[in-house]
């Protein structure tokens, strides 16, 4: 759940507000799909008291005031991102086959052991 952008805030974000300075507007819509650099999520308290500069015009969309739940396909994809951690990875040179004429490789007594993201566990003989 994205919170409110303003400072001191931790109101959950129900809205989101743009600006396009060469019109001097303000847009104050629905809670964008996408956090974006440039915009601004906004609370029902701070959405609905919002007031712009002098001289600017404010466009207010309809706005549905609740905080959206955490959708189903967030965490469907933590879960997998989860699952995926989780999945011991098959070691490629225990299931290759080499071929008669191929050519010995130096090891330096050294192997790998498990591998757990991007740290690993090295074994020596």
């Amino acid at each position: 759940m994205r919170q409110c952008s303003k400072t001191g805030c931790r109101g959950g974000a129900v809205a989101t507000l743009t600006y396009v300075y060469a019109d001097q507007t303000a847009v104050l819509g629905p809670l964008a799909t996408y956090a974006e650099p440039h915009s601004y999520d906004l609370c029902a308290r701070h959405a609905e008291r919002l007031t712009v500069p002098r001289g600017w015009e404010a466009v207010r969309l309809d706005i549905d005031f609740t905080v959206p739940p955490p959708s189903t396909d967030d965490l469907l994809a933590l879960a997998d991102a989860v699952r995926e951690a989780a999945r011991p990875r098959p070691n490629p040179s225990a299931t290759k086959t080499e071929p008669a004429n191929a050519r010995a490789v130096d090891t330096t007594g050294v192997t790998e052991g498990v591998r757990r993201g991007h740290l690993r566990v090295l074994r020596s003989p």
